[in-house]
């Protein structure tokens, strides 16, 4: 709407400014262009849904008619540019209309992934302060409905914070709500209260969300993302990174409460003017293991970017893939993995079943969009090193450090940074705390961005992520990357899952855990099969790991997101109480880790672990 005046401001480092005095809106890039241009007909979003047996084509016109109409009843509701609006709803069409019709406002959306306990709802309530919350009544997930809007209800009612009313979206075909008729308002009365609504200037580094992420501090960690350069490297992406043309299918297998989901669920496929696929299910459970393939074949899916742990729960329940075969993969061009490690068996499994490449890429929540990735649109060699996560991406000036800043050798283990000023897309501060912004990325190592990350760089510049600084053990002097020792455990025929994390140890200071989940069927006793995990560590990592305390699990605990939760193990192992965050997917796993962990001589006096409730 009107071009910028410098493209890029970095007099007053780490806040970084690009395209400086440039201004745009995200909705009418994403929304109202691709109409304009009389490409209103077609399908901006699919919407599968086995767990309500639901499938949705929406149209960018659609889009366009909902977003717009929708914008104008949060204006008459008093929304405007630069307010805040919390958006907690599952993946539904109508999660991005509320992201987008913000967006369309000059307003700054911040999504809470849907069923985050009424605590956690509370705690970014109260830190972003948002005008009006907009929300559905429920979420579905196998077997059980999710109250959203009773959890809603009650994180408004101990929030100090309260907005002026709560927006409701009712998923009649699941379940009826009442509504309270002091704080709700229907969706459909929302959409009746004004005309639709032009888009609003903004410039370029003005937030255009809040995301918030986990952290080490008490405090709220939320992530300001500012709208110009993110888009421009959401458009650019799209193509260089995923090789994505506009008239292609484009599946990525998140959720828009996690920044994945923001970047390549919503914004950039509608950027980009391609097809973006919601999948409201799991791998394996909604109704069986064939639903990833079913979905490629129906809808004609060119590329899919999802956790390894997605592939890892195909491979443990449908290994030889019996429930994919009846359907054909030949619109798939490439699959994209990112958000943990991808091991080896894994990443071969993946090949091996869906016949095309597998490209690791590395990215954080703070940075919006890749470090690190295999770019298909620069016709960068698919065969990459094994455990890479690829190329460093333009902008990024990635190093290798000690702990004292010196670069590490090529090969050599240690922290990565990123030489300052970052790229374009990248976060601009954490939201109302530019103090913990400087102090918790860029004190540490001054001229660059701490990632927290530890890994090493190879002779030809590949970049190899192999854990988060934490998870990196010292034995004897040795420092040990857990995630080598875990690719060695997978390497084993019977094992389909596994952590290894640091425990205490008088001599050598500290030495690895081994927890592993075996193969459905697997007849060999716990002790047979752990023993041989232990001799393969012998003979591909070496007798140095020290590598004995082994045992078997049902489960492993994760995020919702797919991350290991290797620390919470650790402190288990050691006695500590442990806080387990609100992003955990299943809590009762600790019963059998318990067990587990005890037959080692570990956790002998650890407490029931709980789950975080954060502070207020």
């Amino acid at each position: 709407m009107r071009p910028w005046n410098r493209v890029l401001d970095n007099s007053n480092p780490p806040f970084t400014k690009w395209f400086v005095g440039g201004y745009l809106n995200a909705c009418y890039n994403a929304v109202d262009r691709h109409v304009l241009q009389g490409k209103g007909d077609k399908v901006a979003l699919i919407h599968d849904s086995p767990l309500t047996n639901t499938v949705r084509h929406v149209t960018y016109g659609e889009l366009y008619e909902q977003v717009s109409l929708l914008a104008g009843g949060m204006s008459s509701l008093g929304v405007e540019r630069g307010d805040k609006v919390v958006i907690y709803m599952p993946l539904i069409p109508e999660a991005i209309v509320a992201m987008l019709a913000t967006a369309r406002l000059g307003a700054v959306h911040s999504v809470v992934f849907g069923g985050f306990a009424a605590s956690e709802l509370c705690t970014r309530i109260e830190h972003a302060k948002p005008k009006i919350i907009i929300a559905a009544n429920c979420g579905i997930e196998p077997g059980k409905i999710i109250p959203y809007l009773d959890i809603l209800h009650k994180a408004v009612e101990m929030s100090k914070w309260k907005p002026s009313c709560n927006v409701v979206f009712e998923r009649s075909n699941i379940a009826r709500c009442c509504l309270n008729t002091t704080t709700d308002i229907p969706w459909i009365s929302v959409m009746t209260l004004r005309t639709a609504i032009d888009c609003v200037p903004v410039e370029a580094n003005d937030p255009l969300y809040i995301l918030y992420t986990s952290g080490t501090t008490d405090k709220p960690k939320g992530v300001q993302r500012p709208i110009g350069g993110h888009l421009v490297t959401l458009m650019y992406t799209m193509k260089t990174i995923y090789g994505i043309n506009p008239d292609d299918v484009w599946w990525n297998a998140s959720d828009l409460g996690w920044v994945v989901g923001h970047s390549y669920i919503c914004y950039g496929p509608l950027l980009y003017g391609a097809t973006s696929v919601m999948y409201e299910g799991k791998p394996d459970r909604t109704p069986d293991p064939g639903q990833y393939y079913r979905l490629i074949d129906q809808h004609k899916v060119t590329s899919l970017f999802s956790v390894p742990t997605s592939f890892r729960v195909l491979r443990r329940v449908d290994p030889d893939c019996k429930y994919g075969r009846k359907y054909s993969l030949k619109s798939l061009r490439s699959i994209f993995v990112a958000g943990e490690h991808c091991d080896l068996e894994t990443k071969s499994w993946i090949e091996k079943t869906f016949k095309v490449p597998v490209l690791n890429n590395w990215w954080q929540t703070e940075t919006g969009s890749a470090i690190t990735a295999t770019c298909l649109g620069f016709n960068q060699r698919l065969d990459t090193p094994a455990f890479t996560t690829g190329l460093p991406f333009i902008g990024y000036n990635i190093k290798v450090v000690h702990a004292d800043g010196t670069e590490c050798e090529p090969l050599e283990l240690g922290r990565i940074v990123i030489k300052l000023p970052l790229p374009p897309g990248n976060m601009s501060t954490l939201y109302e705390n530019d103090e913990l912004f400087k102090k918790l990325y860029f004190t540490k190592y001054p001229g660059y961005y701490d990632t927290m990350d530890a890994g090493y760089k190879d002779e030809n510049g590949y970049i190899f992520v192999t854990a988060r600084a934490d998870d990196i053990i010292n034995v004897a002097g040795h420092r040990i990357s857990t995630l080598a020792l875990e690719d060695a455990v997978l390497r084993h025929s019977d094992v389909v899952d596994v952590a290894v994390f640091g425990v205490p140890e008088p001599t050598k200071g500290q030495v690895p855990m081994c927890l592993y989940v075996p193969r459905e069927g697997c007849r060999k006793t716990p002790f047979k099969l752990s023993a041989e995990i232990i001799q393969k560590i012998r003979e591909i990592v070496g007798p140095i790991a020290s590598f004995r305390l082994v045992a078997p699990v049902k489960a492993l605990p994760r995020t919702r997101s797919g991350k290991t939760m290797r620390k919470a193990m650790a402190d288990f192992a050691k006695n500590e109480l442990v806080v387990l965050p609100a992003t955990i997917e299943d809590p009762s796993v600790f019963i059998d880790i318990r067990r587990a962990m005890q037959c080692l001589g570990h956790a002998m006096n650890t407490p029931e672990p709980v789950v975080a409730v954060n502070k207020k």
